[in-house]
């Protein structure tokens, strides 16, 4: 009688651990459950102040794929065939320059904002983007892949064109490899990228700003290139946010710092 009594005690207190043993699963279940979905909230979170940062960068697109609405053809002299094909902007090489030139004055903005630009060089060994630009009052442009095919850089800076002041630098292109290019303009600063690598970053304070007289008929902004034929396929402005010049006003300062 006794046996059978600690063998039924044995068996309740086995049944009791596994109870137990099991509850124990479910605890550390639910809280690893718990650390996982807060984790996965958290992320969610995180990503969604980024992406409503991002909407907040309002692009207007300067060339809508299908017309030249808002460009003229520049008449530099013996430029080549500007058209529209496949969704994008062609600008044929010519005896020199070809490109065209923005005559919508009003949306264009002088200061504190960036440019957007896919392009591509299709044919020939000189710049396929010279972008010029307004920096104020002043005119500048941007050279990538001029001088025989890699010299990239701002056009002019102290009289000094993009092959030779400090924005100079160099970069091989291939040709039908399109490139993303990216220019910021504020009062004190211009800085350009190419694939997200930065090639420019330009002090202006009490710098002269002007381009070389062969695209005087670009201004105030467009498009040209040289011997070379191009293709467009975006090309974008918008203005920068109050926070953005908060945040890179700080970071002018932190460099003049250490200058």
């Amino acid at each position: 009688m006794q046996a059978e009594t600690r063998i039924l005690h044995c068996k309740a207190r086995q049944k009791m651990n596994s109870v137990a043993y099991g509850f124990r699963i479910l605890i550390a279940f639910t809280i690893a459950s718990s650390l996982f979905f807060n984790a996965a909230h958290a992320e969610d979170t995180k990503k969604g102040k980024a992406k409503g940062k991002e909407s907040k960068k309002k692009w207007t697109a300067l060339f809508n794929g299908k017309t030249l609405d808002g460009w003229k053809k520049t008449k530099f002299g013996g430029e080549g065939d500007v058209l529209i094909k496949d969704g994008q902007l062609i600008l044929e090489s010519g005896v020199d320059l070809t490109g065209v030139t923005w005559t919508k004055k009003d949306k264009l903005p002088l200061t504190n904002y960036e440019v957007y630009i896919e392009a591509k060089r299709v044919d020939g060994s000189d710049f396929f983007c010279g972008l010029t630009f307004p920096v104020k009052k002043k005119p500048c442009s941007l050279i990538v892949g001029g001088w025989g095919g890699g010299v990239c850089g701002l056009s002019s800076i102290d009289g000094g064109d993009a092959s030779e002041n400090e924005t100079t630098t160099y970069k091989s292109f291939k040709k039908g490899q399109w490139y993303k290019i990216r220019l910021r303009v504020t009062d004190k600063r211009i800085e350009a990228w190419i694939d997200g690598k930065q090639i420019v970053d330009q002090d202006i304070v009490k710098r002269k700003i002007d381009i070389r007289i062969e695209v005087e008929l670009s201004k105030p902004f467009g498009l040209a290139t040289w011997q070379t034929t191009a293709a467009i396929r975006k090309l974008q402005v918008r203005k920068l946010t109050k926070d953005e010049l908060a945040a890179l006003d700080k970071a002018d300062k932190k460099k003049r710092e250490d200058e």
